[in-house]
């Protein structure tokens, strides 16, 4: 194992103590009575955890706990505190300052090593095991356990040996192996004995187990398998047949173990009586079951400890001053923090009302102070079993949640990427008929119209002399009304157009491009002088073909609403709003009433006349399609006879800060 534990405490007595302990598990040791020693052993070599004492010769170890704990190089230590009971304050003070644990003197060896290992397995993180599964070897011989061990490494396992069952529950509990092997004939708790224990656990239930023996007894090998080991290899065997045994058993195991509790593990009872003989008394006994107890001598201490450390149940008498213990039960079962931690209520009245109050508060057992304290043991131990498997119980249930939601998100994943190839499918559908439609109004539609015309000019050019004034100008009026017709379908062709190409940005002069526009409209209207001012060096992100149509529209508009102005003027530019630029076209033509600006933008929707200004009604819906094909918009702002300016914008809005 090699890692260093640094064991800090002014007790020459525990300091040895500790060190054969440690030592014996495979661990190195580092010993100082001071605190001054302390720093200088973290500078000197690195530290896989920390015993440290509080009070010390030249220092408090809280004091140095926070020190540790606020360097940068230390900060993640494993520190397991190592103190006296005689205030629970500094058990509170110590859990604060970011001890991972609190044991209290007089303490039990084989407990402060079993959550030294836990403490440092879970730092570790599985480091050893990461790429090596970690095989547990119970065997009282030695000389067995260092005939599998090299094989075992051979083949790419990590090792960890115990001697005993006890100390193979035990490491099987605090370093969770991948898998066992285990002696069948042990002093002690012998193989078969280690397996079922094994199995009742919910942390370790589900790890291969390879039960060796010695003997050739097919009942040995029945008892065996049904204490519930995986396989049953003989023990002056081939290594090379267990080690392909191993490898099966692990093959064939579930891959995903739970993180739980162990059962065999370390366990921490909350002890609470005012009474200092019956509560020292108390902790001697649990404390020679293997216990690691807390002891606190009023409700109000016992809820503050509860609140910076957790425990496995709570032994709370229940006639103390100030807080007693129906109301200490009443406090903590209205936590939700602690609420499931199992109290046995304590008391020296044989009263049955008594017992009846002390339930009906929330405690989960009640025992009169007066029985034996082997029954308060075995009911100590039912509770502690109880909580752990309503504990798996509630794990299990809430992986089966967990399973079930994600197979709903799975689902409804499913359902939704079904849902949107369908409505894509449909889209398609939808623009391939709009295609069709536009081809049928452009083909079919246009044909009689130009057949309408042609025939009203044949009757005007050939028949003309025939027909009175009134006969002319009805045909005058079919030939109008047939062009007319005509723009309406070509503007609602170019509708329909910007809304089915994909838009592909790039950057484009959009003064250049405002330029070529003014030049045609000249061009068609030779007569008009408009003076044009056009902001240099505008550039946008935008599709070519979809702009130009978006400023034909908004500069004919303003060309033509201009047509009545003296000194008529077109202003093209661009202002900064927020995040993004907002672009415009500015006229002084006719404007209009904004009480109607939500007319502006739906198709064949108009503000003037057709004789005052001609038009279809459509090229402002165009406008707005385009802006909003490139994910901006566009409005407008007017005051009737004082001109229109029309903005718009290409990007979406975007908040400050964005």
């Amino acid at each position: 194992m090699n890692e260093t534990v640094l064991i800090v405490d002014d007790s020459l007595t525990v300091r040895m103590h500790l060190a054969e302990e440690f030592g014996a598990a495979g661990f190195r040791t580092r010993l100082c009575a001071t605190a001054r020693e302390a720093r200088e052993a973290l500078r000197a070599e690195p530290i896989a955890l920390v015993i440290l004492d509080v009070v010390l010769p030249d220092g408090d170890g809280v004091d140095l706990l926070g020190e540790i704990r606020g360097d940068s190089g230390t900060c993640d230590l494993p520190i397991l505190m190592l103190s006296t009971e005689a205030d629970v304050k500094n058990r509170i003070r110590g859990l604060r300052t970011g001890a991972d644990d609190y044991v209290g003197k007089p303490y039990d060896p084989g407990y402060v090593l079993a959550r030294s290992r836990d403490l440092v397995r879970r730092r570790r993180k599985g480091a050893e095991g990461e790429d090596r599964v970690l095989v547990l070897v119970i065997d009282d011989s030695a000389t067995s356990r260092e005939e599998l061990r090299p094989a075992l490494e051979r083949g790419g396992y990590a090792v960890v040996t115990a001697s005993t069952g006890e100390e193979g529950l035990q490491l099987a509990a605090s370093r969770r192996p991948g898998a066992i092997i285990v002696d069948g004939v042990m002093p002690g708790i012998d193989g078969v004995t280690v397996i079922r224990r094994i199995r009742l656990d919910a942390a370790l239930r589900g790890t291969p187990c390879i039960l060796l023996t010695g003997a050739d007894d097919h009942l040995a090998e029945l008892r065996a398998l049904d204490a519930g080991a995986d396989v049953f290899v003989r023990k002056d065997g081939d290594v090379d047949v267990i080690l392909a045994r191993l490898t099966a058993a692990l093959r064939s195991a579930h891959t995903q173990r739970a993180e739980a509790e162990s059962l065999v593990g370390p366990k921490r009872v909350l002890a609470v009586d005012d009474s200092l003989t019956y509560l020292h008394e108390l902790a001697d006994v649990l404390r020679g079951e293997g216990y690691d107890v807390v002891l606190a001598h009023s409700g109000e201490e016992a809820i503050a400890m509860v609140a910076v450390q957790p425990v496995d149940c709570i032994l709370l008498d229940l006639m103390m001053p100030g807080i007693d213990g129906k109301e200490t039960c009443r406090r903590l079962k209205a936590s939700p923090a602690v609420r499931d931690i199992p109290i046995i209520m304590l008391t020296a009245l044989e009263d049955r009302e008594a017992m009846i109050a002390g339930l009906a508060t929330g405690a989960d057992d009640y025992i009169s102070k007066s029985s034996e304290f082997a029954v308060l043991k075995a009911r100590l131990h039912a509770q502690i079993r109880r909580k752990q498997f309503e504990d798996e119980n509630r794990r299990v249930r809430e992986e089966l949640l967990r399973s079930q939601m994600k197979a709903a998100e799975e689902h409804a994943a499913r359902r939704l990427a079904e849902t949107r190839a369908e409505l894509v499918g449909e889209l398609e559908r939808k623009n391939k008929e709009l295609e069709a439609f536009s081809y049928s109004v452009s083909h079919d539609l246009r044909a009689p119209l130009r057949s309408i015309t042609g025939y009203a000019s044949v009757l005007i050019e050939d028949h003309g002399g025939s027909l009175d004034d009134a006969g002319r100008a009805c045909l005058d009026k079919v030939r109008s009304s047939a062009q007319r017709m005509s723009e309406l379908i070509d503007d609602l062709l170019l509708l329909s157009r910007v809304s089915l190409p994909e838009v592909r940005k790039t950057p484009v002069n959009l003064s250049a491009l405002v330029e070529t526009v003014v030049g045609e409209l000249r061009a068609a209207d030779p007569g008009r002088d408009v003076a044009v001012h056009i902001q240099p060096s505008l550039t946008i992100d935008a599709d070519d073909r979809l702009l130009r149509v978006l400023l034909d529209n908004l500069l004919g508009n303003a060309w033509k609403f201009t047509s009545r102005t003296p000194h008529a003027e077109i202003e093209v530019g661009a202002d900064v709003r927020g995040l993004r630029a907002v672009y415009f076209v500015r006229d002084n033509g006719a404007g209009f009433d904004m009480a109607y600006v939500g007319k502006l933008f739906r198709p064949f929707q108009r503000l003037h006349g057709e004789a005052e200004f001609p038009g279809t009604g459509v090229g402002l819906a165009t406008v707005q399609r385009v802006a909003e094909r490139h994910g901006g918009r566009a409005w407008a702002e007017s005051e009737l006879g004082r001109g229109t300016t029309l903005f718009f914008t290409l990007e979406p809005e975007q908040a400050e800060g964005a």
